[in-house]
Order: structure tokens, then sequence, then C-alpha cells
């Protein structure tokens, strides 16, 4: 049975960059392309970031059962994004890990779906900083960047939902960190002894769990909003 993982976090949290990262460390691990109605942004190219499909296709695919998960993203006059099923039974099949890059609309999907998958929640340092990063790749205008930080807000107020909370400030350390709980979940579940190496990853891991994150994340959701870090 394969291990599903859920990476969610808000645009410019450098989510693409720490997975890009993992897929260099980790083997035997599946990347599934997600589906959307947007249109490509700079470089994109279909097949790769995602597969760009018009809304009436995306809608047949909907009515056709394809989807693990799709959601609307930014309300009724936004693009649709989903995840194809065949991805899952395709990795399955090869005896592979699924990696889920979605937002929480669909991570909250497959988690009801696939209660065992792993939901990992990856934050920015602070809100100064995630606007920063948002600003300096040069990709929207004033109008959208204004949403993301709104929309970025709104997500992280779902921190709670999920088994894993990393902090990306240092991309290396960041990406150790990612790589370790993947690697940890698949020792937990297999039935071997652990090696001293084994044992320090999966310790390494646990510190990112919900539970012992929490302190860590206080601040960061204060920067966003001082009520949030008030249920914490």
């Amino acid at each position: 049975m394969s291990i599903v993982y859920i990476v969610s976090a808000p645009s410019g949290s450098g989510k693409s960059t720490l997975v890009n990262e993992l897929f260099k460390m980790v083997q035997g691990l599946d990347f599934s392309v997600s589906y959307t109605t947007r249109a490509p942004r700079g470089s994109e190219q279909n097949g790769k970031e995602y597969f760009f499909v018009s809304e009436a296709q995306f809608k047949a695919m909907i009515e056709a059962d394809e989807f693990l998960e799709y959601a609307r993203v930014f309300g009724n006059d936004g693009d649709y994004y989903g995840t194809a099923k065949h991805f899952l039974r395709e990795s399955e099949q090869r005896g592979r890990d699924l990696l889920l890059d979605i937002d929480v609309q669909g991570a909250a999907q497959i988690k009801r779906k696939i209660p065992e998958a792993v939901s990992i929640f990856i934050l920015p340092p602070d809100r100064e900083k995630l606007e920063w990063r948002l600003r300096n790749r040069g990709l929207d205008s004033e109008q959208v960047i204004r949403r993301r930080l709104d929309t970025a807000r709104r997500e992280i107020e779902n921190y709670s939902k999920y088994d894993y909370i990393l902090v990306n400030n240092l991309l290396e350390q960041s990406a150790d960190q990612l790589r370790d709980i993947v690697v940890a979940e698949r020792l937990k579940r297999g039935r071997a002894e652990l090696s001293e190496e084994q044992q320090r990853l999966v310790q390494s891991a646990e510190t990112c769990q919900l539970q012992k994150a929490r302190e860590r994340v206080r601040p960061i959701l204060a920067s966003f909003d001082p009520q949030l870090a008030k249920g914490t």
C-alpha cells in the first residue's frame, strides 16, 4: 500500500523548492501533477508544473469521477485545481509512494478519503517574509499579491489539521526536515528494528509533529493575525 503524503502551504512559502529538493534526496516517491483551469505562468509547461485544461474539460472530469480531490480557489470566479485518481493507482502498481502538492481544501478531502495519509503544512517564517517572497518573484500584480496574503492568513488557520508543521526559514535545513518526515513515516510503518541513525531521523521528524511545533508556530500566526495565535 502506497503512503500518500500531502504537502500544503500558502503561495510564496517555498513549497515547490522544498519538494524539488525532496525528490533529489528520496527514492521511490512519485509526484502527482495537478490539473488546473488557470493559465500557465512564466516558463511553466503543461504536464510538468500542472496539466492546464479548459473549464469544460475539468468539469467533464468531475462528472466522470476522475478526481481524488478538487476545489475552486479564490471563490466562484477562481480557477479549479484537482488531483486525478489515476496517479495513486499507478503509484500503487509500481510499489511507490505518492506526494500531493495541494491546498487546504484538497488536503481536507484527501484526509476524509485516506485517513492514514501524512499531512505536512509548510509555513513561512512570518508575514513580512512571505510578502517579500511574493514581491521578489515578480509574477503577480499588487492586487494579486494582496489577495494571496489574505488567502495565506485564512489557510494558516487550518494548520492544526495537519500532522506535521514545517517552518521554511533556511532552505537546506527545511529540506532535510521534509526528507526526515517522509523517511520516518516509512520506517514507522515497517517492521524492521531501527538503526541508531534511523532512530535519530525519526526523532528529527517528531520535532515537527503538530503538538511539538505549536510554540514555534505561535509568533508566525501572530504576524498574520494576533487572534490566530490565541488558539494555539
